[in-house]
């Protein structure tokens, strides 16, 4: 099993992941599959936990415990308990990962790394610009990646533009383009929509169809609801869409680097078969 140096203080075997709603979640099939493959006797559990019941719950946990992954709303609590964040969670302001050490907790964000590769998968390479629909803690998650991917220009649209204020001033520290308006503003083409709104969100068809017209590669990132209306939009075009399950998966592989050396860009050994025993748990084989 891989550690990285100063990892060694770490000997809890309790995983979980925490959110609310939580029943939904595939991480504990997913996360399993991975120690099944690496050889180690790890538990991995999920639990429904709010953002008014995370710190109690959180100090309730003892020395058996590893760490956490974290869904939402947790993702801003988590950012605020860790002592140490790494530069895609300072970049986020949300950690979807916790690394319990004798130090302190140890913040990261595998979103980011999970929409890259997820994007890579489907053969986005760089572009110039790209759309998200939504201002949540996944939607600056998906515009840190897409500066990762060399987008210089970046829409964000929203029920409320004034609630993407915070990622457009992100955008532009990041050094990209970045404006806001209304899902319904006038739809001009972009390379690639990131669509991070809850998969039952109701949107006009006239809406849909214009975004389909001008949007792209898309990736939708809502995965318990599919196709979205957004997806079928894309399909009926011929368009490329894909649900968030690769995200997913490429997240998690993220997080159990994470758990087992602390360290989210560091391939594990014989890491093509811990990726794909995980994408085999995805899909249900």
């Amino acid at each position: 099993m891989q550690r990285a140096p100063g990892l060694g203080m770490l000997t809890g075997t309790r995983l979980a992941v925490w959110g609310d709603p939580i029943a939904h979640s595939r991480s504990p099939l997913l996360h399993a599959a991975a120690y099944n493959v690496l050889g180690v006797a790890w538990t991995y559990d999920r639990r429904r936990v709010d953002e008014a019941g995370f710190p109690s719950a959180l100090s309730s946990l003892d020395a058996s415990w590893r760490g956490l992954s974290l869904t939402m709303p947790l993702k801003p609590a988590g950012f605020q308990a860790a002592v140490e964040v790494d530069a895609r969670a300072r970049a986020t302001g949300a950690v979807n990962t916790l690394l319990f050490e004798r130090r302190g907790l140890r913040g990261y964000n595998t979103d980011v790394g999970g929409i890259v590769a997820a994007l890579r998968e489907l053969g986005v390479g760089e572009v110039p610009s790209a759309r998200i629909l939504g201002a949540g803690a996944t939607a600056t998650s998906a515009l840190v990646a897409l500066s990762e991917m060399g987008v210089g220009s970046v829409e964000i649209l929203a029920r409320r533009p004034e609630a993407a204020n915070d990622l457009v001033a992100r955008g532009a520290a990041l050094g990209m383009h970045s404006t806001a308006g209304p899902l319904d503003a006038r739809h001009h083409a972009v390379d690639v929509t990131v669509a991070t709104l809850p998969g039952d969100a109701a949107l006009a068809p006239d809406v849909v169809s214009s975004l389909a017209d001008a949007g792209g590669v898309l990736m939708d990132v809502v995965y318990g609801t599919w196709p979205t209306s957004l997806s079928a939009a894309w399909t009926e075009r011929g368009l490329t869409a894909a649900s968030g399950l690769p995200m997913l998966l490429h997240q998690a592989l993220r997080q159990v680097r994470v758990f087992v050396a602390g360290e989210q860009d560091q391939p594990l050994d014989d890491e093509a078969r811990v990726l794909a025993a995980m994408r085999r748990a995805l899909v249900g084989e």
